[in-house]
């Protein structure tokens, strides 16, 4: 069963974690609670601890099983979720939760090839953080992606309509003829950068920044994966797209509807 950690141990160094004596408390918009998918306890604890000096509740779950259970009985805004985990790995669960939920995913792992990466955000991940890292950094990823989901970075949205595409900000919703499409919260700001912008190309950098900026920002292929994934969610052919074009060597631009052009 998942536990709520004990906080009143002291933080430990850890290797491939690094504690932080800044327990000074960050001001954030609403409150959150993360859920902690870390099987090495000594790791779960510096993150915790950092975690909940500042604040914000951690629930620990030490495997897959657990942690899905975590999901279904508790309210979580936020996953950071290890790799390398007893029985299911992370890739696998990140997998299981995306089948049933748009909650944002952070992956941890000291695999932090290209190739590696991009597994992550195949497999549904928001943002990938490579060991060793700082819990401060960690904190204020996960800060600024849930305010992100949140709607509470930036100007206010308005609601788009092209051609058969509607894309309702305040819900982070995407229809299409009328069928939600499920987007995720990353590949709902990134369609709508595209739609906003549309007939003009919208680099991988501009992309990164418009989904959430808390992506490695010189890991531009990671937006490739997340452009594939709302193409299929679209039903825009990967061969021939209609509505999601790539520009070779520059990016990617929302194709304007005939009566536009």
């Amino acid at each position: 069963m998942p536990k709520t950690t004990d906080t009143r141990k002291k933080p430990k160094e850890e290797a491939g974690v690094q504690a932080l004596g800044d327990t000074a408390r960050a001001p954030r918009p609403t409150p959150l609670r993360v859920l902690l998918v870390e099987d090495d306890d000594a790791t779960a604890h510096v993150i915790s601890h950092y975690f909940t000096e500042q604040g914000v509740p951690v629930v620990h779950a030490v495997d897959g099983p657990s942690a899905l259970t975590a999901l279904r009985e508790r309210t979580i805004d936020l996953v950071v979720l290890d790799v390398i985990l007893p029985g299911p790995d992370g890739l696998e669960v990140c997998r299981d939760i995306r089948e049933h939920s748009d909650i944002p995913i952070i992956l941890l792992s000291a695999r932090a090839t290209e190739a590696d990466r991009l597994l992550g955000f195949e497999a549904g991940a928001d943002d990938y953080v490579a060991k060793p890292f700082s819990t401060k950094e960690l904190f204020w990823r996960v800060v600024a992606l849930v305010r992100r989901t949140r709607g509470q970075v930036g100007p206010l949205r308005r609601s788009i309509v092209v051609d058969d595409v509607v894309l309702e900000p305040g819900a982070l919703r995407a229809l299409r003829n009328g069928r939600d499409l499920g987007l995720t919260s990353y590949e709902f700001n990134i369609l709508y950068a595209l739609a906003e912008r549309r007939g003009r190309v919208c680099t991988r950098e501009q992309l990164i920044e418009a989904a959430g900026g808390t992506a490695d920002g010189a890991f531009e292929r990671s937006i490739d994966v997340h452009v594939s994934r709302v193409r299929q969610k679209l039903g825009d052919d990967a061969r021939q797209p209609q509505i999601l074009k790539t520009v070779r060597g520059a990016g990617y631009l929302f194709a304007r509807p005939a009566e536009e052009e």
